[in-house]
């Protein structure tokens, strides 16, 4: 039987904080349990914020930590035909369409819509994509294209959600209401999720269920953030005839305020802990790994 396969995948839009260091020491610390191997994917489809010298800062702070992980990095900006292809099957399925809305007028879309009461929120608060663009005729669609109208490929979640029937996940971690085990999956709180964009073949809920598959990922390891997401995960894993990995999610490091850390939280921040005469395993215990 092939050792485990484990990934830690961040973005290089920033510096690595005590969250990203948490995640990363957990993912490498049950490849050593498991006698499995640690993946570095680096997950950097925004041209517009991702940076090459993020990526190297990234890579000496996790080499800081004493974290090994095997070569060569798989980084997405170099795998968009992997996601087109994917991307090209579900439209195949005819579960695919493109949206012309523009951010602000989904925002007044939406206002407008609440007046008459509030609007759905997706699990991240976000609302659900309220057009109608699903309607349009095909040549309508076309003609809109040829323009060189900006778009967003939309999944149709009612379709595919009738297509794959009721699903499930293997929770080896924790929700952040405790959940466990065998976890019921809801896509359909998501709405019409974005795939892909006019100016980039992919999104983050198709390229992570993709790349896992490719690189045979086992168990993901990640934060309870990404608990819900792991519904989309598992639609487009069954939709695309993915293989279905085991998920352990883990509680987020806060701050003081009990907020989730960002990239721009100078005080949680890995580089200025360092240079604060922070040591390895002074982050493990930070972290509450010691």
């Amino acid at each position: 039987m092939a050792p485990p396969v484990f990934r830690f995948a961040p973005s290089p839009n920033g510096l690595l904080h005590l969250g990203h260091a948490y995640s990363a020491l957990l993912n490498f610390d049950r490849a050593r349990e498991a006698g499995g191997r640690l993946l570095l994917r680096i997950e950097d489809i925004d041209a517009t914020r991702c940076r090459p010298e993020f990526e190297t800062k990234i890579c000496e702070d996790l080499a800081w930590l004493g974290i090994a992980w095997e070569t060569p990095v798989r980084r997405q900006s170099e795998h968009l035909s992997d996601y087109r292809a994917a991307l090209e099957k579900l439209s195949a399925l005819s579960l695919v369409y493109p949206a012309f809305e523009s951010r602000a007028e989904i925002a007044r879309l939406v206002a407008a819509r609440e007046a008459d009461g509030p609007w759905p929120r997706d699990p991240d608060g976000a609302p659900l994509y309220p057009g109608d663009a699903k309607a349009l005729p095909s040549d309508e669609r076309a003609r809109l294209i040829d323009t060189g109208v900006p778009y967003a490929l939309r999944l149709d979640m009612a379709a595919a959600c009738q297509r794959v029937g009721g699903l499930t996940w293997n929770e080896l971690g924790e929700g952040p209401d405790g959940e466990r085990a065998t976890v019921p999956a809801r896509p359909e709180a998501w709405g019409d999720v974005i795939l892909a964009r006019k100016e980039t073949p992919t999104s983050y809920h198709l390229s992570v269920v993709v790349d896992d598959a490719l690189q045979d990922v086992g168990e993901v390891v990640r934060g309870q953030d990404l608990f819900h997401a792991t519904s989309v995960h598992r639609l487009l894993q069954v939709l695309l005839g993915l293989p279905e990995p085991a998920y352990r999610h883990h509680a987020l490091i806060r701050d003081e305020a009990g907020r989730k850390l960002s990239k721009s939280s100078r005080s949680t921040g890995l580089r200025e802990l360092r240079d604060a005469g922070a040591s390895p395993a002074g982050i493990r215990r930070l972290v509450g790994l010691g």
